[in-house]
């Protein structure tokens, strides 16, 4: 499992004194009040920063990172990622995961056919879709609910699914 998660990504500066605007990857953008530091990935490295303070508005975030004072300053971090550290204690409820969990995890049939391994998820509004990838680049498209979606094993990268009529 990963160690950090992707959180945002930095698109703009906002206003003189450093502050940056962040477009969130996460569904509830209120997890950005309960974080004290957050890390920038820059290459390969992690830059961690104390936040503080956090604003939103219209779906997106705004922080003022400690040590980012200036709009020069805050511009050098323009189209980078945020990430935060997992958090070993957080439980999800049973059924959610983390998309960065689920992509690679391969993908069999109930009646052991290997279908290929989660290339990305995306929401419809009412369900999530795991885009599954075989060998040869044949995509399918997979409904995360309960009648198809049948076990989900992220400690062994493994999924098992039921294919309905129709999805294949």
């Amino acid at each position: 499992m990963e160690e950090y998660f992707e959180i945002g990504q930095i698109v703009n500066t906002s206003g003189l004194k450093g502050e940056i605007k962040v477009k969130p990857f996460t569904d509830d953008i209120k997890k950005f009040n309960n974080l004290k530091t957050i890390y920038v990935s820059i290459k390969k490295d992690l830059k961690e920063f104390k936040i503080e303070h956090v604003r939103f508005s219209k779906n997106m975030v705004f922080l003022k990172l400690k040590g980012i004072d200036t709009i020069e300053e805050a511009e050098n971090y323009k189209n980078l990622y945020l990430k935060i550290k997992r958090d070993k204690d957080e439980k999800l409820e049973e059924g959610v995961y983390y998309v960065l969990d689920l992509i690679g995890c391969t993908v069999y049939t109930d009646d052991n056919l290997k279908l290929g391994k989660v290339e990305d998820v995306f929401s419809t509004g009412s369900n999530d879709v795991y885009v599954v990838k075989d060998e040869l680049g044949k995509q399918v498209l997979l409904p995360a609910i309960k009648d198809v979606i049948k076990s989900v094993d992220i400690e062994n990268k493994t999924i098992i699914v039921h294919l309905m009529e129709g999805l294949i």
